[in-house]
């Protein structure tokens, strides 16, 4: 298994280049968590929102993830052992339902995945009915690791396209993790300005205030993300 490298022609981005650029596993839960702090402002409906953490999954597991409504998505557990993440592009000719790859995940994916997060090769949640992974890029981090990992995967034959196993698309924002960057790309995807500032104070995990919600989203107030908070476990002051 290997973080850095892999058969890909220049320029491609694939999930070897996400494995460099990701933060470490706490970086990584501080962010998500800001993240689906900031989406619960935005967007009140839990079914709409792109990202989402719930950090009761389970009585020892944290599950931070993203949805793109269009079939794009990644999981990533996160635990004692560490963190476990999965991504799906259904639109990636390494999809298990593309031509290519014949109806199983696409070979070298989920090699060398340690003991620690095997269990997760059968979860359901990632799963389809048919007992299929339903993931394209795979990455993990033991709390040992001193870099994320990977499958050894080939990309032999989709030199033509820049983000073959779509790592580079669903990880964007956990690789590019500035106010700056998130907020430009939501103001476009909801289509209505989005306050920098405010998008700075929640990633840096600063208790909510009534004006940085309101600066979000006039139309929600911090009672109504009293539950949001919960489950996100958003730092409180």
């Amino acid at each position: 298994m290997s973080a850095v490298g892999g058969v890909r022609s220049h320029g491609d981005v694939t999930v070897y280049d996400v494995a460099r650029a990701l933060p470490g596993i706490e970086e990584l839960r501080d962010h998500s968590r800001g993240l689906a702090m900031v989406e619960a402002v935005l967007s009140p409906e839990w079914e709409s929102r792109y990202y989402s953490f719930d950090a009761h999954w389970s009585a020892t597991e944290q599950l931070a993830s993203m949805k793109d409504g269009q079939g794009g998505e990644y999981t990533i557990v996160l635990s004692a052992a560490g963190a476990f993440a999965r991504g799906f592009d259904h639109e990636s000719p390494m999809s298990p339902y593309g031509a290519a790859a014949d109806g199983v995940t696409w070979p070298g994916v989920l090699d060398g995945v340690p003991e620690a997060f095997r269990e997760y090769l059968t979860e359901p949640a990632f799963t389809d009915e048919d007992g299929i992974h339903v993931t394209t890029a795979c990455l993990w981090r033991e709390t040992a690791d001193t870099a994320w990992r990977t499958g050894p995967v080939e990309f032999t034959g989709l030199e033509d396209h820049e983000d073959p196993d779509g790592s580079g698309g669903l990880f964007h924002h956990l690789t590019h993790r500035s106010a700056q960057a998130y907020a430009e790309w939501a103001s476009d995807y909801y289509e209505r300005p989005v306050d920098i500032e405010a998008v700075r104070h929640v990633l840096a995990l600063r208790p909510l205030t009534a004006e940085t919600v309101a600066a979000l989203n006039p139309d929600v107030t911090l009672a109504d993300l009293a539950e949001d908070v919960r489950e996100i476990g958003y730092p409180t002051a």
